[in-house]
């Protein structure tokens, strides 16, 4: 007598597992795996050919990133300045558990991706080609998208305004009450940033700012987020790092930014420095005492001499 399939035995998972990954190297669709650290472990060979990458377990989307901009593969990027849009993309990403979007591909598709991320920042990318599908009511879509990001980002640097900051800042503060994580706040300013303006002109000290929002990327996570108040004023929250780690961040961020050299040849011998404050989010904190504590350590890092960091209290 065959045996009631209800009652039947579950299938080896090892199999299974195996079969999954078959079906997934595949697919049409675009499937990709990047861990907490943003490095692609996983790309079937349609996200390979669409992004012209391999998942070597170094490569970091934002290098696959630039390395598309540079060779015109990848996505599309309509923008003056493909620089700030890529700040702005690192910016939001990341930053919800799960996000979809519409992307056009430089070979000519058009496709809707999805990023699902797990409570440990593993993120799964799905991407499907509706090139095919009726494209009414698209550059509707398209433009509510760009007034969305750009409601988001600092129209220089590309990466996150103070309003995004705060709302970002917020939500961390949510689970920091709950007992679901913790954030450090820094906040961050330029130094003597007036004399770079007032003796090499306004386009330096634009240069200057844009450098150092990408030193601020480079030195944040995924999970992280970082943005510009305003001015010569940066913000960056680091999530679930403990103190020590916080303050190594941002001494790495800090030492960066003393080698930098944003500006052209002739003024290759001027450098920048910043000065940083920093604090704790505790329970009971309201974003304006968060700010208000590493407002005064950024004070008193400028009243010790700048191009230092220094902890409330």
């Amino acid at each position: 007598m065959d045996a009631d399939p209800l009652h039947q035995a579950p299938p080896d998972p090892a199999p299974f597992s195996h079969r999954l990954l078959a079906l997934h190297e595949a697919s049409p669709q675009l499937l990709a795996v990047f861990d907490e650290h943003d490095v692609l472990r996983f790309a079937n060979p349609a996200f390979c050919q669409a992004f012209d990458v391999r998942p070597d377990g170094q490569t970091r989307w934002l290098d696959m990133m630039k390395r598309n901009l540079a060779s015109g593969r990848g996505s599309k990027v309509n923008a003056t300045d493909p620089e700030a849009w890529l700040a702005g993309a690192a910016s939001r990403r990341g930053k919800q558990p799960f996000r979809a979007f519409e992307a056009d591909l430089t070979d000519g598709r058009w496709i809707w991706m999805t990023e699902t991320m797990d409570a440990q920042g593993w993120m799964l990318c799905s991407a499907s080609d509706i090139t095919a599908l009726k494209i009414d009511g698209r550059t509707l879509r398209q433009e509510r998208d760009r007034a969305l990001r750009a409601a988001q980002t600092d129209a220089m640097t590309g990466i996150s305004n103070r309003a995004h900051v705060l709302q970002q800042m917020q939500e961390q503060l949510s689970r920091v009450q709950i007992g679901a994580g913790q954030m450090a706040v820094v906040l961050l300013d330029l130094d003597h940033f007036k004399r770079i303006n007032d003796s090499l002109g306004h386009a330096a000290g634009d240069a200057v700012i844009c450098d150092f929002a990408r030193q601020l990327q480079a030195c944040s996570r995924r999970v992280d987020a970082c943005g510009r108040m305003g001015g010569e004023e940066f913000a960056l929250l680091l999530v679930d790092v403990s103190a020590e780690q916080a303050q190594a961040v941002v001494e790495r961020l800090l030492e960066r930014t003393r080698q930098a050299a944003p500006l052209a040849p002739d003024q290759a011998d001027m450098r920048y420095t910043a000065s940083a404050g920093l604090t704790l989010a505790r329970p009971g904190d309201c974003i304006a005492e968060l700010c208000r504590r590493a407002d005064v350590a950024l004070y008193e890092a400028k009243a010790a001499g700048r191009d230092r960091w220094m902890w409330a209290g």
